[in-house]
């Protein structure tokens, strides 16, 4: 078994998730891709989480690739939460999602108020009244229920996170429009992207699971199952199908798994002095939710990993979690309260400083830091 240390994983991860490193503007889709999509639930969040690892990454980037170019598309992705996903990965991401989709309790359909028959007859409709025309949560929701004869659908529709229309995104018949206002809207994918066929399900969910252990390994399975948002029972034969591509490791006696593929490159990679703010729902600071006590000081995990999901803006320091960070708007210029968690030092005052330039430059206002 190959032994590791955190310093050598961590180092890795870092590199893999291009934070070690920032990639060149025009590789900023492959970004996207090798962290497996953006979380989205702030779009803001996901602007940053980019802007952390590109140089020179233009602010209109995501907005001018989700509606314009639509090189990305907006859907309920891993865990049932909002990502940016590449178009190009859409289908394999559709397809995964059939490999694992979660068998309904019936308390699942009486806490949503809909029969089985009801939630059917949604997924049914969705697809026959979506196309490349955005339609509002409140239009489409008028729509499945005149076209299904069931009036209280509507309301059902409209009420929560969306939950009733979640498994018409696992299916490939629906992703996010552009907004109206404060309004969302869907489209048809197929309609809106462009043709596209999902893959066959089991080799697109043993991909998904490559990808992670390349970007965010080694993690074991039970890790794997959590990000993607399935019960651990329904990820077990993807790792066995993987059987000779993965070994197990031992990472200071925590054991987990890793691509053969990686291995040499993992205790080959060092870490080199950088600084890093990273937004909220950051992929980084999500996926090392898992042994934080390795990056993080127990004392202050409260300050990151906050109630009710809340994944808290990080200051990253050579990979660990040294600070957390919040920009306020003041005027013409945006204010940037530090707090860290480690002594300060004229150097990290410095990269600090200089990470607040560049958040400037990209929100194209005056930065004042605070705190640090």
């Amino acid at each position: 078994m190959t032994e590791l240390t955190w310093a050598q994983v961590t180092a890795w991860r870092l590199v893999q998730q291009h934070l070690l490193e920032r990639a060149p503007s025009n590789k900023w889709l492959a970004v996207v891709r090798d962290l497996g999509g953006l979380h989205a639930q702030l779009m803001s969040a996901a602007e940053l989480s980019l802007w952390a690892r590109v140089e020179n990454l233009p602010h209109s980037t995501l907005e001018d690739a989700l509606w314009r170019g639509r090189t990305l598309v907006k859907t309920w992705a891993m865990r049932g939460t909002l990502h940016l996903l590449p178009v190009a990965d859409f289908p394999l991401h559709t397809a995964a999602r059939q490999a694992t989709l979660p068998k309904r309790p019936p308390s699942w359909y009486t806490y949503h108020g809909v029969t089985p028959d009801e939630a059917g007859a949604i997924r049914t409709t969705v697809p026959q009244v979506l196309s490349d025309e955005p339609q509002t949560r409140e239009a489409l929701a008028t729509t499945i229920a005149e076209q299904t004869g069931n009036p209280k659908l509507r309301d059902l529709l409209l009420s929560g996170w969306g939950a009733l229309l979640k498994p018409s995104a696992f299916a490939g018949d629906l992703c996010f429009g552009p907004n109206q206002g404060q309004n969302v809207t869907f489209v048809r994918p197929d309609c809106w992207l462009g043709d596209w066929a999902a893959g066959e399900p089991h080799e697109a969910i043993r991909e998904v699971a490559r990808r992670f252990l390349r970007t965010y390994g080694p993690a074991t399975l039970d890790e794997f199952a959590r990000w993607w948002g399935a019960a651990p029972s329904q990820v077990r034969p993807v790792f066995k199908a993987l059987s000779d591509e993965i070994s197990e490791v031992s990472v200071e006696g925590w054991r987990a798994w890793a691509l053969n593929s990686t291995l040499a490159e993992i205790e080959a990679v060092k870490i080199a002095p950088f600084v890093r703010l990273l937004p909220f729902f950051d992929p980084y600071t999500i996926a090392v939710a898992r042994h934080s006590e390795h990056l993080l000081d127990d004392a202050y995990k409260g300050r990151v990993y906050r109630p009710q999901g809340w994944i808290a803006p990080v200051v990253l320091v050579n990979g660990r979690i040294e600070g957390v960070w919040e920009q306020e708007k003041q005027g013409n210029k945006v204010v940037v309260q530090v707090e860290l968690f480690t002594a300060a030092t004229s150097t990290l005052t410095s990269a600090i400083a200089s990470e607040a330039t560049r958040l400037g430059e990209f929100l194209g206002v005056e930065v004042e830091v605070v705190g640090a």
